[in-house]
């Protein structure tokens, strides 16, 4: 049974390791090709291409992590494991933190609200995305920090009683743990407060239609919905991503560790495929796609398919 779960669990990992990889490289390329084209790359656009890079590269130290731990365990040292949870910590980080960037950006894009201080951010969302993602860099450089001197001390302490070994390996799992919480709690609890600000703003938008008697079904109303799926979906994955890494970090289990690998790794790949579809652009280049692959099977000249769905933008 044990092997069972173990077998399947490395299944799941390589087919989200696969399709992971395809809707990433496939948002990047298609903004890189739109950035060619237009010499010029919109708030948004930026925001997803960097997302995809860092999500590749989450997917990538993920794997190469299950491989060292499951297939070649003999030659999986320290230090290659000191090199695979840093490579981690900058890929997670800006892969959570450029999410929450969207969020925010979705916030400023879609919500209406007459306070100042928002009016104020709303015209300087560049900036605003600037300026957060430069001062996270603060807590990445404190999270290695911390991940380097545990991983350390694990590596220069040589006890030979077991007990001892054992207590050291579970104090620093549990300081490990506890900054990761700490650190990833932020980006959690923003995209949460982005999630209620948009959800009032669409209640007052509803409210305000229902007065001048007008539908539910404007274009605000729609834009509004787009965002709000993809901030809570980006939200429940990243929630499972968190609760995966905190179960595996402290079970010992083979198959618990890899059945936690494979949740995890529905957050970089599963929401990217959210993004596409949210996105007009993305949507449509990804359904020519589609049409282009059926009808090369089909050994036929594709006709062009017709998107009518507006973008969040």
């Amino acid at each position: 049974m044990i092997n069972v779960l173990a077998n399947i669990a490395s299944i799941l990992i390589i087919v989200e390791f696969v399709i992971g990889n395809f809707a990433n490289v496939f948002i990047a390329l298609v903004n890189c090709i739109d950035l060619i084209n237009r010499q010029r790359i919109s708030s948004a656009d930026g925001i997803l291409s960097a997302l995809a890079v860092s999500r590749i590269g989450l997917l990538w130290v993920i794997s190469i992590n299950w491989y060292f731990t499951v297939l070649n365990p003999d030659i999986y040292r320290k230090q290659t494991e000191i090199i695979i949870h840093i490579a981690w910590a900058v890929t997670n980080h800006f892969s959570t933190w450029l999410a929450t960037s969207l969020s925010i950006f979705y916030l400023l894009k879609v919500a209406n609200f007459s306070n100042f201080i928002f009016l104020h951010l709303k015209k300087r969302e560049r900036s605003v995305i600037l300026v957060i993602m430069l001062g996270t860099l603060i807590l990445l450089f404190s999270h290695l920090v911390i991940a380097s001197i545990l991983k350390t001390m694990q590596m220069n302490e040589n006890i030979e009683n077991v007990t001892q070994n054992t207590k050291l390996k579970d104090i620093t799992n549990f300081l490990n743990m506890t900054a990761f919480t700490l650190l990833n709690s932020m980006p959690f609890f923003i995209s949460f407060i982005c999630v209620l600000l948009l959800i009032y703003s669409l209640c007052k938008h509803l409210r305000k239609m229902r007065l001048h008697g007008k539908g539910s079904q404007d274009p605000s109303t729609k834009v509004h919905v787009r965002a709000l799926q993809t901030v809570i979906s980006f939200l429940l994955l990243l929630a499972v991503y968190f609760v995966s890494l905190t179960i595996s970090g402290w079970s010992s289990k083979k198959p618990v560790t890899l059945l936690c690998q494979a949740a995890g790794l529905l957050y970089p790949s599963s929401h990217s495929f959210v993004l596409i579809w949210g996105n007009r652009k993305l949507k449509e280049a990804f359904v020519s796609v589609l049409w282009q692959a059926r009808w090369c099977l089909k050994e036929r000249k594709p006709p062009s398919p017709q998107i009518n769905n507006s973008d969040i933008m």
